[in-house]
């Protein structure tokens, strides 16, 4: 199976740079313009590489450390590339008392990745929720809009080959 994506090469595209110049140039100075800088950033690459965290401190002139803690501290923010098939494993409570952290354990095996991550071929990448809203399901995990209920480990291999 694929490995981690742990350091994802930074893609310096003129281009995206050219539209993110544009998007910090529209903010630059406004008050409260950092969160929506960050997300058009994020609109544009994909996800906030550090690289790109450092272009909008330097031609914003805020330090580094809020934008990192801003990205960190809103979970719609992604500090890693998604997957084209991105997982999503519920750990509400009725999730979790039914199993769900066995079947994140496994999808972990499987795939190589912790959750945030997101695999070098970028096929898969893996994240927990709370809430799904589907209890009566539980343990429940998706793939993109797929919906997977009354997980069991074992069907993870089946369910990960469907997408391949």
């Amino acid at each position: 199976m694929a490995t981690a994506q742990t350091s994802v090469p930074f893609n310096d595209d003129p281009k995206l740079r050219e539209q993110l110049m544009t998007v910090i140039e529209k903010y630059k100075g406004e008050q409260g313009a950092l969160i929506p800088v960050l997300q058009q950033a994020q609109d544009i690459y994909g996800y906030l590489p550090i690289e790109v965290q450092k272009i909008i401190a330097e031609e914003m002139g805020t330090p580094l450390e809020k934008i990192f803690g801003v990205i960190t501290f809103y979970s719609f923010f992604n500090l890693y590339p998604k997957g084209s098939y991105k997982i999503s494993v519920c750990l509400g409570t009725a999730c979790y008392v039914k199993g769900s952290r066995k079947v994140l354990d496994r999808l972990q095996d499987e795939l190589g990745i912790e959750p945030g991550q997101c695999t070098t071929d970028r096929a898969f990448s893996l994240d927990t929720c709370r809430c799904i809203g589907a209890c009566g399901l539980a343990p429940v995990m998706l793939v993109n809009d797929d919906v997977y209920g009354r997980m069991n480990p074992t069907e993870v291999p089946g369910i990960l080959a469907k997408y391949e």
